[in-house]
């Protein structure tokens, strides 16, 4: 299974804890280096420790960086746009907070960043609410991760092979599997080309397996979405929509097969895709 090189966008200000002392008071005042990036060229960033988490707080601003084995240095791109800020958080808990900005024209590619530019680490120093309050954002926080990274998916348009079946009028396509962390991430497309108006009564992912024997019969395993990124509930005449469905990673046999089915609600108009096991097998 491939190596998934991702994009976090997150805003940094929602998760960071605030520990009070006089050393974070200084850490907060203090101004912070600005690194160039642009569109044309990879900025690299060196880290003493392997990079654990890196975020950005705009959309124009990508960070990449080894997310199944961690490593020592990122690449750092960004679109024309406002500055933001980019936080990239160590093995060690030792974290990294610089200003980015686009510019066309970049005299520096290379940034060996030392441990003394660390502005602190994420473990609170005092046992006290502020501690609790930082573990329920960060789990809160899992679905807005989702909401960037399919953001990002549907902006990239990258195509998985020919994945796709018409019926009436209808054409349910999977653009494209990405793996990510512990998550299979689905880009599906449902394009409408009839005169009425579809009314989305599911959108179903499964696995079936079939049974050898005298009576042959399929044994049906629903998987149950973590996310839904723009699930419509109509969708409209001669309309196309994007969406992107996240599921706990899995893998099949040859004996089995993923299926997309989309059925219409208070209608007849039901379309069954099937997803061949080397598709799940080998994402992008």
């Amino acid at each position: 299974m491939k190596t998934y090189f991702i994009i976090s966008t997150l805003i940094v200000s929602a998760i960071l804890p605030r520990p009070c002392s006089a050393q974070d008071t200084l850490q907060t005042s203090q101004i912070l280096d600005t690194i160039y990036a642009n569109n044309i060229k990879n900025v690299a960033l060196f880290f003493p420790g392997p990079i654990r988490h890196g975020i950005t707080g705009a959309e124009n601003f990508v960070f990449t960086y080894n997310r199944e084995k961690e490593q020592y240095f990122g690449l750092l791109q960004a679109k024309p746009g406002k500055e933001s800020n980019l936080l990239v958080i160590n093995s060690d808990g030792s974290v990294f907070s610089y200003i980015v900005s686009y510019k066309a024209s970049l005299s520096r590619l290379n940034y060996f960043i030392p441990k003394s530019s660390s502005i602190g680490n994420e473990k609170p120093r005092i046992k006290d609410s502020i501690q609790v309050a930082s573990k329920e954002i960060k789990i809160n926080n899992k679905d807005f991760y989702y909401q960037k990274f399919c953001s990002y998916l549907l902006e990239k348009n990258q195509q998985k092979g020919n994945i796709k079946k018409e019926q009436k009028e209808l054409e349910l396509r999977v653009e494209n599997i990405v793996f990510d962390s512990d998550e299979l991430y689905f880009v599906i497309q449902i394009k409408n080309n009839s005169t009425l108006d579809y009314d989305v009564n599911f959108l179903n992912l499964s696995t079936v397996t079939r049974q050898k024997g005298k009576k042959r019969s399929l044994q049906k395993l629903y998987h149950e979405p973590l996310f839904r990124h723009y699930m419509p509930s109509r969708i409209s005449k001669n309309e196309t929509v994007r969406l992107v469905y996240v599921v706990p990673k899995f893998s099949l046999s040859n004996q089995r097969r993923a299926v997309l089915e989309l059925n219409e609600k208070d209608g007849e108009r039901h379309i069954a895709l099937q997803v061949s096991h080397r598709h799940i097998n080998n994402p992008n």
